[in-house]
């Protein structure tokens, strides 16, 4: 039986930068041995390749054209219904150590008259999370519970983090800033047990061993391997170039022939930064350490749940929020639609004796971030809320139910298994880049700029709007995403056939949300029974 939650999330963790994915240098032995226990999805997707808009998919179980927080500096609608409100009906609690992302809807709030200190205005700012420790990691919070711990170990600066956690100590012994990236290769100024990464995995082992043999949902979310990239000692030391994996771009890629927004993306500041060899061979090593640093401190987190008896009955979810370029495709951070930023790890384990005989093995079926919602409520047998969650459950891929994958025009191919169940054929992503420079530089006034990636396992078409031509990627001939089709003539039919896959995903997504389903079957012709007789001759 499954009684208690730990959804673990890195930020801008890579797919392919795990050792039980491929990677030749880098090991994760503590993630490893969580795959070996449990399932590892290798097709796993975000919403976006941005932390807000995806994390919000996360937390919601919706796509970011449903739940509308379309980039880091849109909130999350007070409206919307979160994993944490799902949890409360249930009379459980959602607890968090670590990072979401969530930004209070003050508009909303105001309107509510809930903009108060009281406890319901508390819970919708942070998205109904109630706060082990909070800590975003991408800027100085001086007042924040971890900038008041460190200055109590001695790190004496109004702001430590920016002072001491992402500054490093120059070859000289003067202090340098981690916002620099050619200073990733010396080690973080702070030392490496009062490290976000290991300040997180202490406030959420502390949570662990006081709930007893109290329930509990715990969503461990680790700020890192995202920037700055600055790595404590000795992790900033434990890999080289030799060490990484190759980089991946290609001439045509930033040719005439390139896509006008691409262009625009590599003409930012910190993919201009990544096209130099020298950039890539000093960040990406960090990067692993970073990692390594991460699966370490797992292993305290797993040996806690082994001291407490918690792998009886505690499902585990590992994933990551999106990617990083780290110079791919001549590109710096995420957004865009590649791979290396679209796909991340997942891994789910499942205590019960019905997920037996899928573990340590891989599912090739695409799954995306909104599942883990839906996923979370079924292993605790909670209301699914079908009206509002709009991903599915992984529980029967959990316990050994095939996919039968759904056609775009509704026909169902069987896949080998003892049972099988309609499973998605393509996953989608969406980007708003109203946000960005590179809207301005091409002279696109503020307004509604967004894009949308369906991806199949051949095909990912890429659909912009402000009259953008769409992108096309062979992935069976061009795995590494090098030769934009979006405008060959020969593959009309296929850019047809993607466009209309993405129309019949928005004509499938769930607006009507106050109500559930069961109650609109109880209000379907209904109107007699309330004293309407319309129509009677």
């Amino acid at each position: 039986m499954i009684r208690n939650v730990l959804f673990v999330m890195c930020d801008q963790l890579r797919w392919d930068h795990l050792s039980c994915a491929g990677h030749p240098h880098l090991q994760t032995p503590n993630i490893d041995a969580l795959a070996k226990r449990g399932i590892r999805f290798p097709n796993a997707f975000v919403q976006s390749g941005i932390c807000g808009p995806s994390r919000m998919s996360f937390y919601t179980g919706r796509y970011v054209s449903s739940h509308g927080s379309t980039h880091n500096r849109v909130p999350l609608s007070v409206g919307e219904v979160t994993l944490g409100w799902h949890l409360r009906e249930s009379g459980r609690t959602l607890a968090l150590a670590g990072k979401t992302h969530v930004l209070p809807d003050a508009h909303g709030m105001r309107r509510l008259e809930l903009d108060g200190q009281n406890d319901l205005s508390t819970l919708l700012k942070e998205g109904w999370f109630r706060l082990v420790d909070r800590h975003d990691g991408h800027h100085g919070e001086p007042d924040s519970a971890y900038a008041d711990w460190l200055r109590s170990k001695g790190y004496a600066s109004r702001d430590p983090w920016t002072d001491f956690v992402i500054a490093v100590d120059g070859p000289d012994g003067k202090p340098l800033s981690g916002w620099k990236m050619r200073n990733a290769c010396y080690p973080a100024r702070v030392a490496e047990a009062h490290s976000e990464t290991a300040y997180t995995t202490d406030r959420a082992i502390e949570f662990l061993e006081r709930q007893g043999d109290d329930p509990f949902v715990l969503h461990l979310s680790y700020v890192k391997p995202h920037w700055p990239y600055i790595a404590p000692a000795p992790y900033h030391a434990m890999y080289g170039p030799e060490h990484c994996l190759p980089v991946k771009r290609h001439e045509a890629e930033r040719g005439p022939g390139a896509h006008p927004m691409v262009r625009a993306w590599q003409d930012e500041e910190v993919a201009q930064s990544f096209q130099q060899d020298v950039a890539i061979e000093t960040v990406r090593p960090t990067y692993q350490g970073l990692i390594r640093q991460v699966d370490d401190h797992l292993g305290r987190v797993w040996a806690t749940l082994e001291t407490l008896g918690r792998w009886q009955d505690t499902l585990v979810i590992f994933t990551a929020d999106h990617g990083d370029y780290l110079g791919d495709h001549w590109l710096g951070e995420k957004e865009l639609f590649h791979d290396c930023v679209q796909r991340v790890p997942m891994l789910v384990y499942d205590p019960t004796v019905a997920a037996d005989a899928t573990r340590g093995t891989a599912d090739p079926r695409l799954v995306e971030a909104v599942d883990v919602v839906p996923t979370i409520l079924d292993a605790l047998g909670l209301d699914p809320a079908s009206h509002v969650v709009e991903g599915r459950s992984l529980v029967p891929a959990l316990r050994g139910v095939a996919a039968r994958s759904q056609g775009a025009a509704g026909a169902a191919r069987d896949a080998p298994g003892e049972a099988s169940e309609d499973w998605r054929d393509c996953a989608i992503s969406e980007l708003d880049w109203t946000f960005r420079g590179a809207r301005r530089r091409l002279g696109y006034p503020t307004g509604q700029h967004m894009a949308w990636m369906v991806r199949t396992d051949r095909w990912k078409y890429i659909h912009w709007t402000g009259g953008l031509r769409p992108q096309l990627f062979d992935l069976v001939q061009d795995p590494d995403e090098f030769h934009d089709l979006g405008d060959d003539r020969t593959l009309v039919g296929v850019r047809d056939a993607m466009r209309h896959r993405l129309l019949q995903w928005f004509t499938r997504l769930k607006s009507r949300t106050t109500i559930t389903w069961a109650e609109a079957e109880q209000r379907t012709d209904s109107h007699k029974k309330a004293g309407v007789f319309l129509g009677e001759w």
